[in-house]
């Protein structure tokens, strides 16, 4: 057996289309399209590039995006006042701070200061606990981008043991609400899980996001489960820096009944999500 690729290119491309056409919709009804602010703090060059894929996608979307571009060494106060400015904004839907930050600031402090309703990241206190509590809320952009790829792959969800590796803000914990919601049984798993390879073996769902490379081998997986791998790491192979994700995946995929490819499954849905939430935010603030 080897498993069905769930193809996250071509998952997030029907989603950015649908945004597209959402965005019209909304210009026709309002005459207002929805703004992305992300703000981009140093020179990171893996931060560069995700802040580009951003506002082009935004672009592409026929959304109005602005990146905000400040010197590594920008203080605390004035990080505060630009985030103060963007909120203020009558045409900026959402903001993203791109993460991470350097270490003389507080990312927590910048996510708070955000508007819950601008918050497309989905970080905030106000939408974690919305999102806990079952409510309409913007949810973080990777949890939701695999939800949907779980779900345009025509898994069954209700009923089925859902194991996460991973218990982070951004992506574990979140993660196992919306699949709670989605009636599965949830299991988070962290550094100090007894006989994590067991646990992980009773998952019909294995959703991976340690950020360690490689860390799920063949006989962690339950045949015919699907996996989900959401870790990024890099690896070099052959003189050369290769991507790869938490699964080892020529080996997981001769046992699993689906996976994802990294590149090409989990990340490309995260942006198109983003583009989503942005859309949402821009609707809910012109009350459409």
């Amino acid at each position: 057996m080897t498993a069905q690729i769930i193809d996250g290119k071509a998952i997030a491309k029907d989603v950015r289309e649908e945004v597209a056409a959402g965005v019209e919709e909304l210009r026709a009804k309002t005459g207002k399209v929805p703004g992305l602010a992300v703000v981009l703090v140093g020179e990171d060059p893996a931060s560069q590039t995700y802040v580009r894929n951003k506002g082009r996608a935004a672009d592409k979307c026929g959304m109005f995006s602005r990146q905000e571009n400040r010197p590594a060494d920008i203080s605390q106060e004035e990080l505060d006042a630009l985030v103060d400015e963007l909120n203020a904004d009558p045409d900026i839907h959402g903001i993203l701070v791109q993460l991470p930050l350097p270490k003389h600031l507080n990312a927590t402090e910048v996510n708070d200061r955000i508007r819950p309703e601008k918050d497309v990241d989905g970080f905030h206190p106000i939408n974690v606990g919305l999102l806990v509590s079952g409510r309409p809320c913007l949810k973080p952009c990777t949890p939701s981008g695999v939800m949907v790829m779980l779900e345009r792959s025509g898994l069954t969800l209700k009923g089925a043991e859902a194991v996460i590796v991973g218990r982070s803000l951004i992506v574990g914990k979140p993660m196992a609400q919306l699949l709670t919601a989605a009636h599965a049984t949830v299991t988070v798993c962290h550094s100090r899980t007894q006989d994590l390879p067991g646990v992980c073996r009773r998952a019909d769902i294995l959703v991976a996001a340690t950020g360690q490379a490689e860390m799920i081998k063949k006989d962690w997986v339950k045949p015919g489960a699907a996996v989900i791998d959401v870790g990024i790491s890099f690896v070099e192979r052959d003189g050369k820096f290769k991507q790869v994700g938490d699964v080892l995946y020529d080996e997981v995929k001769e046992v699993a009944g689906w996976i994802t490819p990294n590149p090409g499954g989990v990340g490309p849905m995260t942006i198109a999500m983003l583009m989503a939430n942005t859309l949402e935010a821009a609707k809910n603030q012109l009350g459409v």
